[in-house]
């Protein structure tokens, strides 16, 4: 073999080897988690009931949200996943800065902006649940995920498109249409509930979405569903609007989910008919709940309700 063919040998060889690393580290190296703290972190919270701000430690903060979000009584496997969830949420809700942005601090009682937060209810229960998941979050491809959770999916998981009409950003990490049979230990009004509704409030929450008046507002119906039933488009008269923000506008206490079995005038009321309470992305409580009632522990709970998420430990 000559020199020069040796050389072209030896080149051809060097790239090959150069492509075979360079797909191999591109392909096989997981994204970096966020960063491992080196001790607990200390939040600021917004608390709407004074208007103060305080300061307080992280597993102090996500006893007080575990004791407000859930039943204190409940298995403590049910609310140490809730505990994991709020610490993820909390975490991720910090990286984006949300609350910073509206009162300066890292988290708010404002259950309309953030998580329930109530310490009075705080019992040995909720410390034994914070305790044995100390630190501990989730996370997707490196990533705090959005941790979403409500209280009753009625049964079936939305996706974050159909029960929060979020679209920002792709969310796989949230399993959609997952049946978790939570309706069969909630309590009744979450099985079937009715809510009527002063045309009045509905008007004023269609001007507050549209910036117009919609004048009549009959007919009223559901134009659009999504996969798990909920009610994606609602058209009050010669308006259709997102079933997710009209529910906010009129209040998410009121119209319990868009998980609607019906939509109709009523005299001068709108009659809202469904079941389940929460936009029903991600963890359901009550599902959680029943999990842990039947022997699944937090991990078992979490990876039911999201895929492709790790549990990972960032601070002693």
């Amino acid at each position: 073999m000559s020199r020069r063919q040796m050389h072209f040998l030896l080149v051809t060889v060097l790239i090959l080897n150069s492509l075979f690393f360079y797909g191999c580290s591109s392909s096989s190296v997981r994204k970096p988690s966020p960063e491992r703290l080196k001790k607990e972190p200390t939040i600021s919270l917004y608390v709407k009931e004074t208007g103060q701000k305080k300061q307080l430690k992280m597993e102090e903060y996500v006893a007080g949200v575990v004791a407000a979000e859930m039943e204190t009584n409940w298995p403590i496997n049910a609310l140490a996943a809730q505990a994991i969830i709020a610490r993820t949420y909390t975490m991720k809700n910090m990286e984006t800065g949300k609350i910073k942005k509206l009162h300066g601090t890292d988290a708010s009682t404002d259950i309309e902006e953030f998580q329930a937060y109530d310490a009075a209810k705080i019992n040995s229960n909720v410390r034994k649940a914070v305790r044995m998941t100390r630190g501990q979050v989730i996370t997707y491809k490196g990533k705090y995920p959005n941790a979403w959770f409500s209280a009753c999916c009625g049964g079936i998981t939305a996706s974050a498109q159909e029960g929060l009409a979020f679209t920002q950003e792709a969310t796989p990490y949230i399993k959609a249409g997952v049946r978790d049979n939570c309706l069969s230990i909630t309590v009744p009004e979450n099985r079937h509930w009715q809510a009527s509704v002063p045309k009045e409030k509905v008007l004023a929450a269609v001007r507050q979405l549209t910036g117009a008046n919609p004048g009549s507002l009959a007919p009223v119906k559901i134009t659009e569903k999504g996969d798990s039933g909920r009610a994606v488009k609602i058209k009050l008269g010669d308006t259709e609007l997102g079933g997710p923000a009209l529910r906010n506008a009129v209040g998410s206490d009121v119209v319990r989910s868009i998980l609607l079995n019906r939509l109709f005038m009523q005299g001068n009321n709108v009659v809202f008919t469904g079941k389940g309470f929460g936009h029903g992305v991600g963890l359901c409580q009550w599902g959680a709940n029943l999990m842990a009632q039947k022997g699944k522990g937090p991990e078992d709970i979490i990876n039911f309700y999201y895929q492709g998420v790790q549990i990972e430990k960032k601070w002693e």
